[in-house]
């Protein structure tokens, strides 16, 4: 998964702008305009490494010539030198943060996601592992690459990628039914229909109803085993994909995985997740010759 391009740079200029306002004072103040340098980062703990080509479009776009001795989806070990950055000291301290930051941040998702992801497999589990639509703004794409380098699925991008019936959706329509129905009226037939249940037989009514996925919506687990037991009962699972989400974390993922969903998912994974440590060292420092 990659963005074009010319938009990607055009984030990545846009989130400089954001942090340097007018300029870096600080840098421009200490650091002769004539002074060349050469930095590392590194990760000062151990991680899943996500945003080495947006890290080097971004230094290359600031005429910084960038050396990557890792790729996306790798683990490495605390202390490892993922990148290597040479030419005009001011430019590589100014966007110092701005790259760190998505470095930090996407590293950190993909950290978390390949660690769940691991789990559910190690347990013996044939159940993906998704994120959420709960993102900051403006970082979306970067978040769901994360999550896709980190071996999960990111769910859905934007609202218009699939039709997800929510309870106020069900509200406002007064029923599943007509919130189906509705759907289907409007939306492309390439559209895939997920409904979201909160209850045994909410699940079994998208199901009869031709939902093409139901979302066990914040469900014990108890519950959420006694609705994909009714499922079965009515020869309805094998109609539809079932998604746990909402409850789910590290610790009862793999309890929630054994009841046989296809999907669980968590917004945790974007919505809090911790930043991977890192940080950019400067080696050496000399004046342009």
């Amino acid at each position: 998964m990659e963005m074009p391009l010319l938009l990607l740079k055009e984030k990545l200029m846009n989130f400089l702008e954001e942090d340097i306002g007018l300029g870096d004072i600080t840098t421009d103040a200490v650091v002769p305009a004539e002074t060349r340098t050469r930095a590392q980062i590194v990760f000062k703990e151990p991680g899943v490494v996500a945003g080495i080509l947006e890290a080097k479009i971004f230094f290359e776009m600031l005429g910084v010539k960038v050396t990557c001795f890792v790729a996306d989806g790798d683990e490495v070990p605390s202390r490892t030198v993922i990148v290597e950055v040479e030419g005009g000291a001011r430019r590589i301290l100014t966007a110092e943060r701005t790259v760190l930051n998505i470095l930090m941040r996407m590293s950190g998702i993909a950290t978390a996601t390949r660690r769940l992801v691991r789990k559910v497999q190690d347990a013996g589990f044939n159940v993906r592992v998704a994120a959420t639509r709960k993102t900051a703004p403006g970082l979306r794409y970067f978040d769901k690459k994360a999550v896709i380098v980190g071996g999960g699925d990111p769910h859905r991008f934007r609202l218009d990628d699939a039709v997800l019936i929510k309870d106020n959706h069900i509200t406002i329509a007064k029923g599943i039914e007509e919130s189906i129905r509705r759907a289907r009226s409007t939306v492309s037939f390439s559209k895939k229909i997920e409904v979201e249940a909160k209850a045994i037989s909410q699940a079994v009514e998208a199901a009869k109803l031709g939902a093409n996925i139901v979302m066990l919506d914040n469900m014990t687990l108890e519950e959420a085993e006694k609705t994909i037991k009714a499922l079965e009962k009515l020869n309805l699972r094998d109609k539809v994909l079932i998604e746990i989400s909402g409850g789910v974390n590290e610790e009862n993922i793999t309890q929630y995985a054994k009841l046989g969903p296809d999907i669980v998912s968590l917004g945790s994974l974007t919505h809090s997740v911790k930043a991977i440590d890192m940080s950019l060292e400067v080696l050496e420092a000399r004046n342009k010759a």
